[in-house]
């Protein structure tokens, strides 16, 4: 027999300017040739599967056992498979349901705010691309438990604690999907791992990355490709970046002069280094400077 658990909740307007606010959260369990949708929704998340509907908000929901289909405006049909998560946008048309043969269990928490809004408008989130799949986890359940068990108590300030807890499964589903696309490709893992290690150790000399690229058996191009897909930076910037954090060091722990500092960290010129720093920090070198 279907089973459902759920929590609606309230938010004022303070608690909205915190930039992200949770509705609803809870988890089902459909059993084989069970009804569907289950009855027990409030007001406005209840839709007929034909029809489908559109919400006013974000949803979250994870696949933990079982099989299903989902459609959206953008999505004409696509499969959902145990360990997916499935990201709902507000105002767009969907439906989805489990497979009659299997049932599923799943679990979901409703939102909406700019935090989200901005992700969206950034390129991270796509009605495009709804399905992220991460398999199995057991703290991606934990967190969702979590939430549930904080919707029922609703302490004080229970909005910006949930609000973190939201944040955290977003990160994950995103995180985890992504670690698992690139892992299937150990042999470009391991290579960018000995990339980040090789421009590590050798900061304060002239390594260039086409060197890096060359000890790593790869062309120049593919390197930086493949770089960048795996860190979300070119390899020159995060070989740039580890020496300022290096020139950072330098600059509160020793009396090297500026100059020295540029030159041992191969910056090609003082003004250069300066510029730089600045540009990362927003301050000169000098105001690293301890006082004596």
């Amino acid at each position: 027999m279907a089973m459902q658990i759920s929590k609606y909740l309230l938010a004022n307007e303070r608690d909205a300017l915190w930039g992200l606010t949770v509705s609803t959260v809870g988890y089902e369990e459909i059993q084989p040739g069970d009804d569907y949708p289950t009855r027990g929704h409030a007001d406005g998340y209840y839709f007929n599967l034909d029809r489908g509907r559109e919400l006013n908000e974000y949803q979250l929901l994870y696949l933990t056992e079982g099989e299903g289909i989902f459609h959206s405006a953008t999505v004409r049909e696509a499969p959902l498979r145990e360990g997916d998560l499935w990201l709902l946008f507000p105002g767009e048309w969907h439906s989805y349901h489990p497979n009659p043969k299997t049932g599923w269990k799943s679990y979901w928490i409703g939102f909406k705010g700019r935090n989200m809004d901005d992700r969206v408008r950034a390129g991270f989130l796509s009605p495009q691309k709804p399905i992220y799949h991460v398999g199995f986890s057991d703290s991606i359940v934990s967190v969702y438990k979590t939430a549930y068990d904080a919707a029922v108590e609703e302490a004080a300030y229970s909005q910006q604690y949930m609000a973190g807890l939201v944040n955290m499964l977003i990160g994950m589903m995103y995180s985890k999907e992504r670690n698992i696309q690139l892992s299937r490709n150990q042999a470009h893992v391991d290579m960018i791992g000995r990339a980040r290690l090789r421009i590590r150790e050798a900061l304060e000399s002239n390594l260039t990355i086409q060197q890096v690229a060359e000890e790593m058996g790869i062309s120049y191009s593919n390197f930086r490709k493949l770089f960048k897909e795996h860190t979300g930076i070119s390899p020159a910037i995060y070989q740039q970046d580890l020496r300022l954090q290096r020139a950072k060091e330098l600059l509160s722990t020793t009396d090297l002069s500026v100059k020295e500092i540029a030159y041992r960290l191969d910056f090609e010129s003082p003004d250069y280094f300066s510029a730089k720093f600045k540009a990362k920090t927003g301050r000169r070198p000098s105001e690293l400077r301890p006082t004596r």
